[in-house]
């Protein structure tokens, strides 16, 4: 079976492309690299550089005959989805609709998407958060998410094009970039590797900082393959449905570090203080009951233990 994962060269799409190949696939790839990075690639999987927003991107389609879209291609920044909204929505919005097109063209069975729980829902007064919590998007990033979604039901509806949508919570892990989504984790490795004091951004009244469900990226690729081979159709929460603050992560990658040899100074056992930025919500933790019940999928990765894998894999950059 062919899969053509788009962002395959990105943080998660990379993860997701080694995870199909583990399992036989026959996998191609859709990256214009401007996240992604080249170096990520399976050299098993067919490599094709372009945009989605552009129409070259059919020649992909109309060579490979994928089975399966993956759809993991996106403007991944929270806050410069603040900035430049209508930049956000010409590749997050009309990117997908694009691929969606392509799909009933080409005649793809299932199609596949990578959307958001750690920001569709806003600022939830239900946690953990289930799938039928009304979403209430923070942010342009969580806006065009919720809207592609909308256009997957739509294409189902009105073309019977079979979906699974995916809402991750935070989703960390090797390969991972500051700027994505939730590269927080990424940001306060980097920054301590090289002997730079992180900065810990939070709500005023909130010192301990958000609170977030953070998943390592093997769970959330093993979710995909799970999805590639169920027949359901529906939309469900990946994450580990325990929410951690700012604060504690950052003591644990201080702590690991440390435990791995890594010289960071006393001064930096507290991050500095900045306040939240826009598009910032206080908790965001994924009930993740629908896709044990229906999926048969669990986190497998605690905090520590995925913490573990990522610093040792930048440490062997």
């Amino acid at each position: 079976m062919k899969v053509l994962v788009t962002g395959g060269c990105g943080f998660i799409g990379s993860n997701v492309v080694d995870a199909y190949l583990d399992e036989g696939y026959d996998v191609a790839v859709v990256d214009d690299l401007s996240t992604g990075k080249k170096e990520n690639i399976n050299p098993k999987a067919q490599l094709y550089i372009c945009d989605i927003c552009k129409e070259e991107v059919e020649e992909v389609f109309l060579k490979e005959r994928p089975d399966i879209v993956n759809h993991h291609a996106a403007q991944i920044s929270v806050p410069f989805s603040v900035q430049d909204p209508l930049f956000d929505a010409e590749v997050n919005i009309k990117g997908i609709i694009r691929l969606l097109m392509l799909s009933i063209k080409y005649k793809v069975k299932k199609f596949i998407f990578s959307s958001t729980g750690g920001a569709i829902y806003g600022e939830a007064d239900i946690v953990p958060t289930k799938e039928d919590y009304v979403p209430e998007p923070a942010s342009p990033y969580a806006i065009s998410k919720l809207s592609s979604e909308k256009y997957i039901k739509f294409f189902f509806n009105h073309y019977g094009l079979d979906y699974t949508i995916l809402r991750y919570s935070n989703v960390y892990g090797p390969r991972q970039i500051p700027h994505g989504e939730a590269g927080v984790v990424a940001i306060f490795t980097e920054k301590l590797i090289n002997g730079i004091h992180p900065t810990l951004n939070h709500f005023p009244d909130a010192p301990q900082g958000m609170i977030r469900d953070y998943c390592y990226v093997k769970d959330v690729a093993r979710a995909n393959i799970i999805a590639t081979k169920n027949k359901k159709t529906g939309i469900f929460n990946i994450g580990t449905g325990k929410g951690t603050t700012t604060i504690a992560l950052y003591k644990e990658i201080v702590k690991i570090l440390r435990e791995n040899g890594v010289s960071i100074p006393q001064t930096f056992d507290e991050p500095i203080r900045a306040t939240a930025r826009p598009g910032d919500i206080r908790v965001s933790t994924l009930n993740v009951e629908k896709a044990e019940k229906e999926l048969g999928w669990i986190a497998i990765y605690d905090i520590r233990k995925g913490l573990s894998e990522t610093i040792d894999w930048y440490l062997k950059k």
